[in-house]
């Protein structure tokens, strides 16, 4: 956040905001007071002491001879499918090498175009520095009051402290279509690039964390990210995001980072400390092993000494372009990814399996059943990749294999997931009924737990000794001791599964177990991995999103399969599965953590 808003907000809450020509401009008006009080490079800062917040502007931010100098239009944009009712200003520059005749790079300022961008653009253009790149300026939104007469609400902090999709994808799918309906002065249709690849986002304070927000949530959008003074504290759960970089598998991202020892805004320290905030992001980036840069300097809260580096932030951000930004797995220093991820084998769709997958299961060959909800029957992927119907098994019915390769239904339990050990004893959640089972070898039903909240995923350790099972409706996994003769006790709350901000459960679904003793659980951020202290280690994002289900496949059980967005994915991976139908084996000496 910054102290200038609220001059902007008095500004933009005195229009007349039932007139559209002056709501326009009064939006216009508050963008360009925040552009010039808080991302100044040109005006001296005010002497304070040590003057903490000199920085001034160099030779890349100010008017060349002889560099042409681009075209910059506004136009307002009203309503919104992400944010209903919102009102925001666009601002967009073309370059004057733009010809129209093939999609440009795309930056992004969150906030408006500040730290001096078109000016920067043109000459970093000129001297081939940077690619051709059309900047577009977004204001944060602003609901006006339904009488005429009252406070607005403004979104900015929901639209870019929040930690979900909706900002990329509303600049994408709704500003970028809009500019793209625009035409520069000389008649050129505008022309964005739809790789992420060719896409820059950038802001400071709150519009940081929303630029960096865009590119982690959505890097099959954005890729390049210059975030100044970024509110990484808890406004809506932005001090998440270290620990959410050092867990996540690496994405294909480019960050540059600025801020200043000084800095904290003085309008709400209370949320956490923006120094440190920025600083254990950055340990973060390093730590997993991410193509990032800082600045730091001695500044306060604004954007001074943001717009004096941002030539040197955008030669950062496109250094090798075209070439692709890529992730750098093999770099993250996270133990347990890299003793799970063979950092050669990405996600590979297996196109053959249709879009409405769901709920795999294993038998002893390594072989992969799966229902297919589209064309309501089950499927079988075999070791060699093919993909044929599996005859005999129940549509829409929760299954298992025993060691033998019989299949197991229990249709009287109305089972989510089932698991069925070398023993013969069978264990099932009842996911409706919040209720948890075991079916012993001669048929006898035992009910084992109630009262939990959708149980879904359901594991058994590899020595037979501990049963995970974990709730779809919150974020919380349960661990069983299992004695001998099959029932549990001990209960406890054990899995704790990281939610996105934008749900109110993990949405857990299926669970397996490597044989190292780690639980797999497909949730709604992918895969979690978790250790034997039920603590959540690694996440595995899918390229479409949330998982619904994941299991150890293929001959040697070294493949990962899942299920995404209806999809079915696979990778090779280090870990060995271990199925429940395997016999118990003992695992490697564990601590308290």
């Amino acid at each position: 956040m910054f102290p200038h808003f609220c001059i902007q907000s008095c500004i933009m809450n005195a229009a007349h905001w039932n007139q559209p020509a002056n709501m326009f401009a009064a939006i216009l008006v508050g963008t360009c007071l925040w552009a010039g009080a808080a991302l100044h490079a040109q005006s001296p800062a005010a002497p304070r002491g040590e003057d903490l917040d000199h920085y001034p502007a160099g030779p890349d931010s100010q008017r060349q001879t002889g560099v042409p100098q681009g075209e910059t239009f506004s136009f307002a944009l009203t309503n919104s499918q992400f944010f209903p009712g919102a009102h925001r200003a666009i601002t967009v520059y073309v370059p004057a090498e733009y010809k129209g005749d093939q999609p440009a790079c795309v930056y992004v300022g969150l906030d408006g175009l500040g730290f001096d961008a078109p000016v920067v653009f043109d000459n970093l253009i000129h001297r081939g520095e940077m690619p051709v790149t059309i900047a577009i300026g977004v204001s944060s939104g602003e609901v006006l009051p339904a009488n005429g007469d009252g406070n607005s609400r403004f979104n900015r902090s929901l639209e870019f402290d929040g930690l979900d999709d909706a900002l990329a994808r509303c600049v994408t799918e709704e500003i970028f279509p809009a500019v793209e309906q625009h035409r520069t002065a000389a008649g050129l249709p505008i022309r964005l690039s739809r790789d992420p690849n060719d896409h820059c986002v950038g802001g400071a304070s709150t519009g940081g964390i929303g630029a960096f927000t865009l590119a982690w949530e959505r890097p099959d959008l954005f890729r390049r990210v210059f975030t100044a003074i970024g509110t990484f504290v808890d406004m809506r759960g932005g001090d998440r995001y270290p620990v959410l970089v050092r867990e996540t598998e690496p994405k294909p991202l480019r960050v540059f980072q600025q801020d200043g020892s000084h800095d904290e805004w003085m309008g709400g320290p209370e949320v956490g400390d923006w120094w440190l905030g920025n600083q254990y992001l950055d340990a973060a980036l390093e730590f997993a092993g991410y193509d990032h840069k800082h600045v730091w300097g001695t500044g306060t809260h604004n954007g001074t000494h943001a717009a004096a580096i941002f030539p040197d932030a955008m030669r950062y951000l496109w250094q090798g372009w075209p070439a692709p930004v890529a992730a750098r797995t093999a770099a993250s220093q996270n133990v347990l990814l890299r003793s799970v991820l063979d950092s050669s084998s990405p996600w590979q769709p297996v196109g053959e399996a249709g879009d409405a997958c769901d709920h795999l299961v294993v038998n002893p060959q390594g072989e992969v059943f799966f229902f297919d909800r589209a064309a309501k029957r089950v499927r079988k992927l075999d070791t060699k990749g093919a993909i044929t119907e599996a005859a005999g098994i129940p549509v829409d019915q929760a299954f298992a294999f025993a060691a033998d390769g019989r299949v197991v239904t229990t249709p009287q339990l109305s089972a989510a997931c089932l698991t069925m050990t070398a023993a013969g004893n069978l264990y099932a959640t009842a996911s409706a009924a919040g209720q948890v089972w075991l079916v012993k070898p001669n048929g006898a039903k035992i009910l084992l737990d109630s009262g939990l909240k959708a149980p879904t995923g359901i594991a058994l350790s590899p020595d037979d000794c501990w049963l995970a099972v974990l709730e779809n409706q919150t974020h919380w996994g349960f661990s069983y001791r299992v004695k001998p003769d099959g029932s549990v006790d001990a209960k406890q709350r054990f899995y704790w599964v990281h939610v996105p901000a934008g749900a109110d459960d993990s949405g857990a679904g299926d669970a397996c177990m490597d044989r190292e003793g780690h639980l797999y659980v497909a949730t709604r951020l992918g895969v979690q991995v978790f250790d034997r202290n039920g603590r959540s280690r690694a996440i595995l994002p899918l390229p479409s999103g949330e998982a619904t289900s994941v299991s150890f496949g293929g001959a040697g059980f070294n493949t990962l399969y899942v299920t995404s967005g209806g999809h079915l994915f696979k990778r090779h991976v280090k870990a060995v599965g271990a199925p429940a139908f395997e016999p118990p084996i003992k695992l490697p000496p564990w601590g308290a953590g």
